[in-house]
């Protein structure tokens, strides 16, 4: 997990079918918290993996990363209040310190979609379309305050938007892998998922021209939500991977 970056765009507006979920933490940090239920709201980013500073993931991890395609949609939640040290996992920003956060209320679910109709192979689909993030606003907002240079890894895009230098700032949110009731994950799924944690930061890059795409949901959950157009206007956000009070994925 420590090649998983993923850069976050802001989309048009769009309100999917109000469909109610109830998630349940994966993450044995978080197993001893409630389940959370939430409802469905506006689609507000889709982030989509990326490379900085030109260290690309090994050849088997990239063929797994490149399809990590998550849209995010807004919910709410009563605020948790779990303190947590979290580790940078990505060899570029292994040389940040640990940071303590405290989680706030959960503000998105992120789930993973296929692009233009370019689906993952299916092995790695049969991975990819477990991956659900529940992002919980964090503070202290600590600013990592470096600059990073981004490149699609994503076959869609890698055409559609160049390598850009960003700005990232302010600590926003962490991200951490629920599974969804309705859900069938096998085990060895849940292996690889449970340890999938992204600390969002905000970013600030150049203007880019708008990206359309056609979006379809890819977890079995979702999979009879209507396909979604979604116009990306702009990065707003970078997702890196972290550990979670020093327990680390295996391998």
């Amino acid at each position: 997990m420590s090649y998983l970056d993923l850069e976050c765009f802001k989309t048009d507006p769009y309100q999917p079918p109000a469909v109610g979920l109830v998630l349940r933490h994966l993450n044995p940090v978080l197993g001893t918290l409630p389940t959370e239920q939430v409802t469905l709201g506006a689609r507000e980013q889709l982030c989509v993996p990326v490379a900085k500073n030109n260290v690309i993931p090994p050849p088997g991890v990239l063929d797994f990363v490149r399809f990590v395609d998550l849209a995010c949609y807004r919910v709410i939640t009563p605020a948790s209040g779990k303190a947590l040290v979290l580790s940078h996992l990505n060899p570029v920003l292994q040389d940040l310190p640990r940071t303590e956060v405290t989680l706030g209320r959960a503000e998105q679910l992120c789930v993973p979609v296929a692009k233009n109709g370019v689906a993952p192979p299916a092995e790695v689909l049969s991975l990819v379309r477990h991956i659900d993030l529940l992002c919980y606003g964090i503070t202290p907002n600590a600013p990592m305050n470096r600059a990073l240079n981004l490149r699609q890894l994503n076959p869609v895009l890698t055409d559609q938007i160049p390598p850009a230098t960003v700005r990232v700032t302010a600590a926003r949110q962490l991200c951490v892998p629920m599974h969804k009731g309705g859900d069938t994950i096998p085990p060895e799924v849940v292996r690889v998922v449970r340890w999938v944690d992204l600390e969002k930061f905000d970013v600030t890059g150049p203007a880019m021209a708008p990206v359309t795409l056609s979006l379809r949901h890819l977890n079995p959950v979702l999979g009879g939500l209507p396909p979604e157009r979604a116009t990306l206007t702009g990065a707003v956000q970078l997702g890196v991977p972290v550990a979670k009070n020093g327990q680390f994925p295996p391998g």
